[in-house]
């Protein structure tokens, strides 16, 4: 097959989900059939429940990859924000946060995917496929498939991926590439997909766009079939499913080292986030459009509020969207001249000694036992979000505890996930807002 690289996709944030299904409202759900919602398990790649799951590495070491990957990732954001128009899809598309299950075709064929909060397009591995990455599910076969269709070329549906090729046989070729030289390209065709177990209980979807790879290469798992776009663009499974759900989905990010890490996404109405406690903050619509930004205003220690002024973003971030939400990504990262300011406030809220994490990844920390209960919290706009000393630091050894806050030299800000656990956050893309309810992950 010719070569169809994308060379203006957006970045994959790399989350990784592993689907179980639970249906509230009925026992299948069609797109266009209304609001009807349901939930799944969301199991980050490092839980124990996770198939990636390898016993040998502990806890800790498991956070320092979390916090390389989350830093490679970055560097991709940046150069996708600040120069669009030079960068592959970025990152990594492996070793990110969560793993999904998602069946395709008619019979359904399940296949294990990493699930991406920051990139748009579906695609699994498929017959013929040479050369492509070993996998240990059998490749995807669409002419075993009674509702497999390949999409022809110069149709809009070709057109929604912005590099499409027109093969010889008049359908579209598609081609996708990352940062880390991975790859993927074949055809952009329509199928059924099938969440959760190929029963009575599942969410069938029919007609939804995805990418049947022919030629996959680079850094994938054996555990992996290939990708789920969960971002804000119109190839994304999130906007595929947006007349199913109403644009409405939420999670509630567990942390990592709770004895029962299954976190929840929801969708539909079930993903409404309402009742005590609740505050909302509009989504603001940028380029690329497959990231989920916000506003941040400031960010409190005890009484002194830090203005997140202009200055902070001068080139790609204007005042307006200027932080990303990110389920992938498990640090926070924020400018390097706010970022110090921060550190200074919460020094002076701390009275105990500072340790330097042996790792070189943290700026700011403590030996465990310390007294490090500092009152924060990041205002966004119209929404006041107190965060836990769980969202705040993280423990990375047996001795250490530190900030989970890091500076980027570059005009680019990242909420992550440890800062998001134990909140239930929902995103309303019809009423362009994000939800934040503290809520204990656990019992969702």
């Amino acid at each position: 097959m010719a070569s169809y690289i994308s060379s203006c996709s957006p970045l994959p944030a790399l989350a990784i989900v592993f689907f179980s299904i639970y249906l509230s409202t009925f026992s299948q759900v069609e797109a266009g059939h209304g609001n009807g919602g349901f939930s799944v398990d969301f199991i980050h790649r490092d839980s124990m429940l996770s198939p990636s799951y390898d016993p040998s590495v502990t806890h800790f070491e498991r956070l320092q990859n979390a916090f390389r990957r989350s830093v490679s990732r970055v560097n991709h954001f940046k150069q996708s924000l600040i120069s669009p128009s030079e960068v592959s899809t970025p990152a990594f598309p492996v070793g990110g946060a969560y793993l999904m299950e998602i069946s395709f075709g008619t019979p359904p064929v399940s296949n294990l995917a990493i699930a991406d909060t920051g990139s748009d397009l579906i695609w699994i591995q498929c017959k013929p496929c040479v050369p492509c990455y070993k996998q240990d599910a059998p490749l995807f076969d669409p002419t075993k498939s009674s509702t497999y269709k390949n999409i022809s070329c110069h149709t809009q549906e070709c057109d929604l991926l912005e590099n499409n090729s027109c093969l010889s046989d008049g359908s579209c070729g598609y081609g996708y590439s990352y940062g880390d030289t991975s790859f993927t390209q074949g055809f952009l065709a329509t199928e059924t997909f099938t969440l959760g177990s190929a029963s009575s209980s599942s969410v069938s979807l029919p007609k939804k766009i995805f990418g049947c790879g022919q030629d996959d290469e680079g850094k994938f798992n054996k555990e992996e079939s290939g990708l789920v776009g969960l971002g804000g663009g119109p190839l994304s499974l999130i906007s595929q499913m947006k007349s199913t759900i109403g644009g409405k989905f939420s999670y509630c990010l567990v942390p990592l080292d709770n004895a029962n890490p299954k976190s929840k996404l929801n969708f539909g109405s079930d993903a409404v986030v309402s009742g005590d406690g609740v505050v909302s903050t509009p989504l603001v619509s940028k380029h690329p459009d497959t990231y989920y930004y916000v506003t941040l205003e400031g960010i409190s220690v005890g009484n002194k509020r830090l203005a997140y002024k202009k200055k902070y973003s001068r080139k790609v971030n204007a005042v307006e969207g200027n932080i990303i939400l990110d389920s992938g990504t498990t640090l926070t990262f924020l400018p390097s001249d706010f970022y110090d300011n921060l550190v200074s406030e919460v020094k002076k809220s701390i009275n105990a000694e500072t340790v330097a994490d042996p790792k070189g990844q943290l700026g700011l920390c403590y030996k465990v036992g310390s007294d490090i209960n500092v009152s924060i919290a990041a205002h966004f706009t119209g929404a006041d979000v107190q965060l836990k000393t769980l969202n705040a630091f993280v423990k990375i050894s047996d001795e250490i505890v530190c900030f989970a806050f890091v500076p980027v030299k570059d005009d680019i800000a990242i909420f992550g996930n440890i800062a998001q656990n134990d909140f239930l956050v929902g995103h309303d893309l019809e009423a362009r807002k994000v939800y934040f309810k503290p809520t204990d992950c656990t019992k969702q």
